[in-house]
């Protein structure tokens, strides 16, 4: 039998909240992290609004010459999962570093790093000076590195990349190195650090993002028949993810079961889902499968939900497919209406909402739906408006990324 798998501690540093709490708070008031881009001139681009991390400085957590040797993006990753062990109660000190590991995803890593190392190549006299630095600020792999150099953990270190599913896959990743015994205790999750000049053109190019730029807090609207594109978002999420037993025997706050996973492709096209959801279909049922739960099970998912025109459409369908009449008993949401779509982090904290969701018995709604799509299906219950009280006993994740790469996770009450 594959050992269980719990989760014991999470951390958060999100558009809407800047640590675990604050983040669930934004999630059941139903803020939007939507608002004019501060990092550059955004003027002459066709975007000019995203979901930023507001007020983090990264010298209330890393000494000035640390700063020059870290993205953004790995930033965040130790930020949140500082916060993620404090809250896990581990005694660094006394652990067995060889049996914790760290899996962590980033679908683009420090893009910010190598736009602007480009610029100031392009700004120069042609010589190849780059600040040495350069590679391994921007490899998505320097996040778990750094993670574990920090703490000591030498167990099971990669970095996974899957673009929009990446976090999702090294949840899933950390759960079967737990299961398989190759670890006790696994830190899992990713971050993103997109809001950047390339970040914006280059989705932009791709048609891919709302241009609502007169409102842009109602911007991320999934669902809606006049959603027009997804929000850039950025952040972190950490998941500590820890073998049951040793859970136990340590008097460990369990916040839920990882219940299983589910992993497919659509292997239709680059950017644009299977109309009918296919690869969604197939994921979601493999997850039921591996978590041995039954279609009448799922109180809630948290939708991939991006509010694109294609994705939200192909998704709901598959949900009507995969659950049938129990479709219309689950709680659908999307907080990327509130967070934006923060890429490669997305999963990890879409995991975290769930897993909140199971520890608090409240669903965080779907804001900015306005119009309902004749292409939804109208007898879905999209969570609008507001929270909803629920007691919530299994809760599901889905993540969808570029290339058609799609990822499901469960977590279930313990």
């Amino acid at each position: 039998m594959p050992r269980r798998v719990v989760i014991t501690g999470l951390g958060a540093l999100t558009p809407i909240g800047n640590n675990l709490s604050e983040f669930w708070q934004g999630l059941i008031n139903g803020n939007s992290g939507a608002a004019p881009i501060t990092y550059f001139d955004c003027s002459r681009f066709k975007t000019k609004f995203a979901c930023e991390i507001k007020n983090f400085d990264p010298l209330d957590f890393f000494e000035k010459k640390e700063i020059k040797k870290l993205d953004r993006f790995t930033q965040y990753a130790l930020v949140s999962t500082d916060e993620a062990l404090n809250d896990s109660g581990l005694n660094i000190e006394k652990v067995n570093k060889d049996r914790i590991g760290v899996i962590w995803g980033s679908g683009i890593g420090g893009l910010e790093t190598f736009q602007n190392e480009v610029i100031e190549f392009q700004k120069g006299d042609g010589l190849p000076r780059f600040n040495p630095f350069f590679i391994p600020k921007f490899i998505p792999d320097i996040a778990p590195g750094m993670i574990s150099i920090k703490y000591g953990f030498a167990g099971p270190n990669f970095a996974t990349v899957s673009a929009c599913a990446s976090s999702s896959n090294a949840i899933i990743d950390a759960l079967n190195y737990i299961r398989l015994g190759h670890a006790e205790i696994m830190v899992a999750g990713g971050s993103e650090a997109g809001v950047t000049i390339a970040g914006i053109g280059g989705f932009n190019s791709l048609h891919a993002l709302s241009k609502r730029n007169e409102n842009p807090s109602e911007a991320s609207r999934p669902f809606d028949r006049d959603r027009d594109g997804f929000v850039l978002g950025e952040g972190s999420g950490t998941l500590i993810l820890e073998e049951y037993e040793h859970a136990k025997a340590r008097g460990a706050k369990i916040y839920a079961e990882l219940g299983g996973f589910g992993l497919s492709a659509d292997a239709h096209h680059i950017t644009a889902p299977h109309p009918e959801g296919i690869g969604a279909v197939k994921v979601m049922k493999n997850c039921l499968k591996d978590s041995k739960v039954k279609i009448d099970g799922v109180d809630t998912i948290n939708m991939h939900g991006t509010s694109t025109p294609l994705g939200d459409v192909a998704e709901t369908k598959a949900v009507v497919e995969v659950f049938g009449e129990n479709a219309y008993k689950i709680n659908i949401n999307s907080t990327k209406s509130m967070t934006g779509h923060l890429l490669g982090a997305a999963g990890s904290i879409e995991a975290i909402s769930c897993i909140m969701s199971i520890k608090e018995s409240l669903i965080p709604p779907t804001i900015n739906h306005r119009n309902f799509d004749q292409n939804i299906d109208p007898k879905l219950n999209l969570t609008l408006g507001k929270a909803v009280k629920r007691n919530v006993n299994i809760a599901m994740s889905n993540t969808f990324g570029f290339g058609g790469h799609n990822a499901c996770v469960l977590f279930k009450k313990i």
